[in-house]
């Protein structure tokens, strides 16, 4: 929450050591260290939503060797006149491959609730 943020009001609850367990548990698989803050955002949203985004970066890091491939064949082209079967064959790959890693991303995304 805000820096400035006067909080005013308390709830007090009973638990038992078992929950205690369970909700440090869940801090600390969000990285939250503020027990106050973490139960305030729960109180208020009813969840937390942590992004293991390593998909995305790979992705990304696919695309660009993708994007490296597709400029080298430009280049190619434009100084040999024309560009390799294989060349061609390899792109397509690159691209089937970041097709299937963007489909499994959009799997894990549409669990979530």
């Amino acid at each position: 929450m805000g820096n400035n943020v006067e909080y005013e009001k308390e709830i007090h609850i009973k638990m038992t050591s078992d929950d205690m367990e369970k909700i440090r548990g869940r801090m600390a698989e969000v990285g939250s260290i503020n027990m106050s803050a973490y139960m305030r955002k729960m109180a208020l949203n009813g969840y937390i939503i942590v992004l293991d985004l390593s998909d995305v970066k790979e992705v990304l890091r696919l695309l660009h060797i993708a994007g490296n491939n597709l400029n080298q064949y430009a280049r190619k082209a434009n100084v040999d006149g024309g560009v390799y079967n294989i060349d061609m064959r390899n792109l397509k790959e690159s691209f089937e491959e970041i097709n299937e890693t963007m489909k499994a991303i959009l799997v894990k995304l549409s669990s979530i609730y």
